[in-house]
């Protein structure tokens, strides 16, 4: 967290002298620390040494007219074009105020107008430093969930989706608030899970994971509420479960999906009202703990096919995450080659300096339908079958060997930019309505023979994609399982781009002719 004591140093910009020291004094009593400038290329040039000692002014305060002409408009341009994260308070005398209202539109945080008493200005200054420490402080979780390692794990990306994701998981770490984590297999949820955990107040409580599909169901209610002595064959004493060792800190319940039915009703419980009670006991425990869950599932599916309670659904949905398929930020297949290099690499005693341009481009074309767990499972299995400082194609797993290399010459294939498990739609197509067309018909023409030569006039991705799926479905004559397989991308992600395509299942057009 910011210490709250932290206060922004402040700039001040007025060509009155007698002005410049009453709000030095007044920001100075409040613990600000305070530099004071007369014209508008004296504060431009301190400002600008400030940020290069590494003391930067956060906070700006500027006399709207400044002498010689000049305005503290200009002094908000340069102070945000050189600092966006810096907040610009403007000084206005009677009459300037529709100047201000102006200069707001334009960055300003707020304005003042001339004369103000002590009381406003320190009502707005704090009202800028509350908003600083909040942007600090979110940028410090970012650099955290980013950079540092968490239970042995560690996020790696700069595409823009991994990017959304850190920002999610900064500010969702700072809430006590219950969230679903959605993801494929191997994309790493618990890692999210961990990041969320240890960026936020409960990182000195216990991070608590049980895996809802690796336990069996006679055993996992009482792994979760405990039990007290000979409630069941072999319950010998009293045993404390995950809801009481959570304490304050964090439960992770991965893999939610699997939960068996009758059990769920009890979670939604703990959840409502915050208490339960061990098996065979009836004393209700307070729950004080945060619940992170997490599936590879697809719970609207299970929600219709009576798997999954709704209401349940709704209390663990409250903050969605989504984690992008690796296929969907291949750009940052090199930096995860790098870093599982040099940790994999340590553990198995191999001084291993890099992968050749042949095996990137390879990484790059496959489609990893285990995402960055297979990606380590075949760098590791390269670094104990390969030889030489740098791994070579030779040492290339069979179906990463044989993947067709034009996917990267097409920009990674839309048949292969599928999303996550949170994939949802329902089995068998009939037909496709949605994005076709003459620019769609030119992009599939310009696919053909496997050339991927782009057209003239440029491609729209989204529209080749589902100009792709459309002749998929119709070669297979509706069906999922042979469609995917002619895309090269997986039977559920291909369930969600004809979801998000708004493409007609086979039920629903069967019902269609009917009615």
């Amino acid at each position: 967290m910011t210490k709250k004591n932290w206060l922004p140093r402040v700039l001040i910009a007025d060509d009155e002298a007698a002005q410049r020291t009453i709000l030095k004094e007044i920001l100075r009593a409040a613990g600000h620390e305070v530099e004071t400038f007369a014209t508008l290329e004296s504060a431009l040039a301190g400002f600008e040494r400030a940020a290069k000692e590494g003391t930067p002014f956060e906070l700006v305060l500027t006399d709207l007219k400044m002498p010689g002409g000049t305005e503290g408009l200009d002094l908000l341009a340069k102070v945000k074009e050189a600092s966006p994260q810096a907040e610009v308070i403007l000084m206005t005398a009677y009459g300037q105020v529709q100047s201000a209202v102006s200069a707001m539109k334009r960055g300003a945080f707020e304005y003042l107008e001339k004369p103000f008493d002590r009381d406003r200005l320190l009502r707005v200054v704090g009202q800028a430093t509350e908003k600083l420490g909040l942007v600090l402080e979110v940028r410090r979780l970012r650099d955290l969930v980013a950079q540092s390692s968490a239970g042995g794990g560690r996020m790696i990306g700069r595409s823009a989706p991994m990017q959304r994701l850190f920002d999610a998981i900064a500010r969702v770490a700072q809430t006590a608030t219950t969230c679903l984590i959605r993801g494929e297999s191997g994309t790493g949820k618990e890692l999210v899970a961990r990041a969320i955990h240890f960026g936020g107040a409960r990182s000195q409580q216990p991070f608590v994971a049980i895996n809802c599909a690796a336990i069996p169901e006679t055993l996992i209610e009482s792994e979760l509420f405990g039990h007290e002595k000979g409630v069941f064959t072999g319950a010998t004493s009293a045993k404390s479960g995950r809801f009481e060792e959570v304490g304050e800190g964090t439960l992770f319940l991965d893999e939610i999906g699997s939960m068996k039915y009758d059990l769920q009703a009890k979670l939604l419980r703990v959840i409502q009202e915050r208490e339960f009670s061990r098996l065979g006991s009836s004393k209700l425990l307070a729950f004080r703990g945060r619940i992170v869950a997490a599936t590879a599932q697809d719970l609207e599916q299970a929600i219709a096919e009576n798997r999954f309670r709704e209401d349940l659904y709704f209390r663990l949905n409250v903050v969605p995450l989504e984690i992008p398929p690796l296929r969907e930020r291949i750009e940052d297949v090199p930096l995860l080659v790098e870093h599982i290099l040099r940790v994999r690499g340590e553990a198995l005693g191999r001084n291993v300096c890099g992968v050749t341009p042949g095996v990137l481009e390879a990484f790059e074309a496959y489609s990893w339908p285990g995402n960055v767990r297979e990606l380590e499972n075949c760098i590791e299995r390269m670094l104990v079958l390969g030889d030489g400082e740098r791994l070579t194609e030779v040492a290339l797993p069979p179906q990463i060997r044989s993947a067709p290399r034009a996917r990267a010459a097409a920009g990674g294939a839309a048949a292969d930019a599928g999303a996550g498990a949170s994939a949802a739609g329902a089995s068998g197509v009939a037909g496709a309505a949605g994005a076709s067309g003459e620019r769609a018909d030119e992009h599939a023409r310009a696919g053909a023979n496997g050339s991927f030569t782009l057209p003239a006039k440029g491609v729209v991705m989204e529209e080749l994609e589902a100009e792709l799926i459309r002749q998929a479905l119709e070669r297979s004559e509706g069906r999922i399982e042979p469609a995917s397989q002619l895309l090269g991308i997986t039977y559920k992600t291909l369930q969600y781009r004809i979801k998000k395509y708004n493409l007609r299942t086979a039920q629903e057009a069967a019902r269609h002719e009917e009615q």
